[in-house]
């Protein structure tokens, strides 16, 4: 089963005092590169947070946003919901260059109602949460968590499939035009031998023609020529690269890409004949439409 690295979740949960929004990307990578975005008041659960994500995405490079907002909807006022010292600081610092710059209509209230939208005016410490407070409230960012994730390895196996159907459709396309060469060969081999048997002739009618060496340098030439093996190794590489797809293992898919591709470099090579050849550059066309989907596959 194929999965992509490229998804995509979102989640979110309210509890009483917070609305609590998640969306988690992921694109291709080599390695695990996870990168979080929370907030002050749950950074001490960021290694936990990361190590779940590691456990359930395994790699690719992983971006991680929550985002806490205050419920508009909660009964109760909270004192502490604004830092009075933090807000009073931008209140002072923003009227001071207004001065500077001679606005003379300053509209204070405007003033005030602004310095609470900029970072830091509202308490992100918790130090006035109790510890149950806390343990509740990170429960639900994690619950929260649990469907971003579930939802973004929804979105890796749908993707996966369409990975898996173009794998699939560029394997059957090598695999025709393998059959095409080996139709080829058994052409390829006869017509070999008639201008090998003309040369020969030629050859006898001259003066010092050694037969024992000319014959050694003929099993060489012949050896040198011989596709068969690769063409057996190569089609055995495209009946394993179908198993491999069923495993989902992109490591492996992108090292039996390499091996198909030697074999076919190598019949390109040694067959030396122009229709192998052309069939040839249309298998590496297939190959290189593997190896892009290959960096993406889990």
């Amino acid at each position: 089963m194929i999965y992509s690295m490229t998804g995509f979740g979102k989640a979110t949960k309210e509890t009483s005092e917070y609305v609590i929004r998640i969306e988690l990307k992921s694109l291709n990578s080599k390695f695990t590169d996870i990168f979080c975005r929370i907030p002050k008041n749950i950074s001490s659960k960021e290694i936990e947070i990361r190590n779940f994500l590691t456990q359930q995405l395994e790699r690719g490079k992983i971006e991680l946003n929550i985002q806490l907002h205050k419920n508009p909807n909660q009964e109760v006022v909270n004192s502490n919901l604004f830092h009075s010292p933090t807000i009073g600081s931008y209140f002072k610092e923003l009227k001071e260059i207004a001065l500077q710059n001679n606005i003379a209509q300053l509209n204070e209230t405007e003033l005030f109602l602004h310095t609470l939208s900029l970072p830091n005016s509202t308490i992100t410490d918790n130090s006035n949460e109790s510890e149950e407070d806390f343990e509740n409230l990170f429960n639900t960012i994690f619950e929260a968590l649990k469907e971003a994730v579930e939802e973004c390895k929804s979105f890796r196996r749908r993707e996966g499939i369409v990975v898996e159907n173009k794998f699939k459709e560029y394997i059957s396309n090598i695999s025709e035009r393998l059959q095409k060469i080996i139709a080829q060969d058994k052409l390829r081999i006869p017509n070999l031998r008639e201008r090998l048997h003309k040369s020969v002739a030629e050859l006898h009618l001259s003066e010092g023609f050694d037969k024992n060496r000319f014959e050694q340098e003929l099993i060489y030439y012949i050896e040198k020529i011989d596709i068969s093996e690769e063409k057996v190794r190569l089609q055995t590489h495209l009946n394993y690269f179908d198993d491999v797809i069923k495993e989902g293992n992109g490591k492996k898919l992108n090292f039996l890409s390499q091996e198909i591709g030697r074999e076919i470099n190598t019949i390109g090579s040694k067959a030396n004949d122009s229709i192998i050849q052309q069939l040839v550059v249309n298998m590496k066309d297939e190959l290189e439409k593997i190896k892009e989907q290959t960096a993406n596959v889990l």
